[in-house]
C-alpha cells in the first residue's frame, strides 16, 4: 500500500520514483486526500533532488490526466502547436496561426489570458470587435478542418491538478524549479491534443528564465518531457532582453499581426515566426527542410494568403473581418504621448519587463485575474538596441486613454539606456 510520507522520504533522499508513486500524489492531492502540508514537503523534495526525464514524463501525463483531454483525432493531418514561454510584444501566435495553416497545417490552438504587462492571445484577439473565444469542441474541430485554423480559450478543466500545484508552489517558494516548470508548461501542452509541439523559449531581463543556461535547461527539460511521452517536441531559444516587435498593447499588437502578415512588419518579430514557422511545418511533414518550409511561410505572406486566412478565422469567430483591410476599426487610444530621449546617442538597451510595466500602468495588462484591461492603450517603441537617436527625438509614442502619463514615460526614460557607443543588439535566435 502506497502511503505518502513514504513518497515524501524517498524522493528527499534522491530516490527515483515509479509511474504508480507519481500518479498516486496527483490523483490524490487533486480529489483532496493528499494535505497542503505533505504537497509542500514533496514539492521541496523535488526542487532541492530534481528529476529524471522519465519521471518528469510521468508527472506530466499524471497532470495532464488529472482533467480534460482534448480529442484532435477528428481533424485530418498532424496538428502542430506552438507555446512560448512569454514576454513583452510577444505577437507570434497572431500570425503563426495563419501562416502555418496557410501552408495546409492544421492549427488547433488553445490559448490563454495574461496575467502581467499585457493581454494574452485571447485578450489580443478580443480588441477585435465581436471575436469569440468560447465556441464548442465540435466546432472547435468542424472549423480546424474547413479553414485549417481556429484558437480558441482552453478549457475550465484543463489540467485541474496544475492548477492547484502551481497555487501551492506559489506560497511555498518552489516555482523556481525546472522539473516543476517543465511538467507544468508540458501538461497542458498534452492534455490539448496536438500531435507535435514547437516551444519558444524566452530568455534575457523580459524572460521568466533569464540566463541562457537556465532557458536552455528548461528547453531540455520540456523538449525531453514531449518526446518521453510520444509528442514529436522540439525548442527555439529566442531573445526577450528587449521587446519583441514594436508593438506592447492589445490593439497596437493586433494591427502589428496583420502588418506582418502582408510582408511589414518589424524585422526580429517576421524571422522570429519565420524560423518557428519552418519548425512546425518540419514537424507537420509539409517540408523537406529548414529552407523549404521557410519558402512556403514566405510565399504564404508575399501572395497574401494568410492574411486572407486570418480574416476567415475572425469572420468564423464572429469577428469583424474588415480589420486586415482597416486596422483602424480597432479600438484607438484618444492621446499619443512622444516619451523623448534625454540624451544624444545610441539605445544601448530596452529593459523589456519595465518596458512592460509601463505599459500595465497604462492598463494594457491586468496585476490580478479581475483586472479589465484596456485594450486601445499601450506602446509603440520608435527604436531598438543600436539604433541612433537624437536628444529630444521621440523614443517610444505611448497610446493612451489619461492625458498625462508621467509614471509611464518616466519607467521608459529610465529603462532605455543610451550611450555614446555603438552597442549591437543582442542575437535573436539563441539556439535552435
Amino acid at each position: 500500500m502506497l502511503r505518502m510520507v513514504d513518497i515524501i522520504e524517498k524522493k528527499r533522499d534522491g530516490g527515483l520514483l515509479s509511474k504508480e508513486e507519481i500518479e498516486f500524489f496527483v490523483t490524490g492531492y487533486t480529489e483532496g486526500s493528499i494535505p497542503d502540508y505533505q504537497a509542500s514537503a514533496f514539492l521541496m523534495a523535488i526542487y532541492f533532488q530534481k528529476m529524471t526525464s522519465e519521471e518528469q514524463g510521468y508527472l506530466t501525463m499524471a497532470m495532464a490526466e488529472s482533467g480534460d483531454q482534448i480529442d484532435l483525432s477528428a481533424i485530418e493531418g498532424i496538428k502542430v502547436d506552438k507555446h512560448s514561454t512569454g514576454g513583452v510584444g510577444d505577437t507570434t501566435t497572431l500570425i503563426l496561426a495563419p501562416l502555418v495553416a496557410a501552408c495546409g497545417v492544421p492549427v488547433a490552438k488553445m490559448s490563454g489570458r495574461g496575467l502581467g504587462h499585457t493581454g494574452g492571445t485571447l485578450d489580443k484577439l478580443e480588441a477585435i470587435e465581436g471575436f469569440h473565444v468560447e465556441i464548442s469542441t465540435a466546432q472547435f474541430i468542424q472549423q480546424v478542418n474547413d479553414l485549417k485554423i481556429a484558437v480558441i480559450g482552453q478549457s475550465g478543466n484543463l489540467t485541474p491538478a496544475d492548477k492547484k500545484l502551481y497555487a501551492l508552489r506559489d506560497v511555498t517558494a518552489t516555482v523556481d524549479s525546472i522539473p516543476l516548470i517543465a511538467s507544468s508548461i508540458m501538461s497542458k501542452k498534452l492534455a490539448a491534443g496536438a500531435d507535435a509541439i514547437v516551444l519558444d523559449v524566452k530568455t534575457g531581463v523580459g524572460a521568466f528564465m533569464k540566463t541562457l543556461e537556465d532557458s536552455k535547461r528548461l528547453a531540455d527539460a520540456m523538449v525531453a518531457i514531449g518526446n518521453e511521452v510520444g509528442r514529436n517536441t522540439s525548442a527555439v531559444i529566442s531573445d526577450m532582453s528587449q521587446p519583441l516587435g514594436l508593438a506592447i498593447g492589445n490593439a497596437l499588437e493586433v494591427k502589428e499581426a496583420i502588418d506582418t502578415l502582408q510582408g511589414k512588419g518589424p524585422a526580429d518579430l517576421t524571422e522570429l515566426c519565420l524560423v518557428l514557422g519552418s519548425k512546425m511545418l518540419l514537424a507537420a511533414d509539409k517540408a523537406t527542410d529548414e529552407q523549404n518550409a521557410r519558402a512556403q511561410l514566405q510565399q504564404v505572406m508575399e501572395n497574401g494568403d494568410a492574411l486572407r486566412l486570418f480574416g476567415e478565422l475572425i469572420r468564423a469567430q464572429g469577428g469583424n473581418a474588415e480589420v486586415i483591410t482597416n486596422p483602424n476599426l480597432l479600438p484607438q487610444a484618444p492621446f499619443q504621448i512622444d516619451v523623448p530621449a534625454k540624451q544624444s546617442g545610441y539605445i544601448s538597451q530596452i529593459d523589456a519587463d519595465e518596458v512592460g510595466v509601463a505599459a500595465m500602468l497604462l492598463g494594457a495588462g491586468r496585476a490580478t485575474k479581475e483586472d479589465v484591461i484596456d485594450l486601445a492603450v499601450g506602446i509603440m517603441l520608435k527604436k531598438k538596441i543600436g539604433d541612433y537617436v537624437e536628444a529630444g527625438e521621440s523614443v517610444a509614442i505611448l497610446h493612451s486613454n489619461k492625458e498625462h502619463a508621467d509614471d509611464s514615460i518616466k519607467l521608459l526614460q529610465d529603462h532605455i539606456h543610451i550611450l555614446t557607443e555603438k552597442t549591437q543588439a543582442p542575437p535573436l535566435i539563441h539556439i535552435i
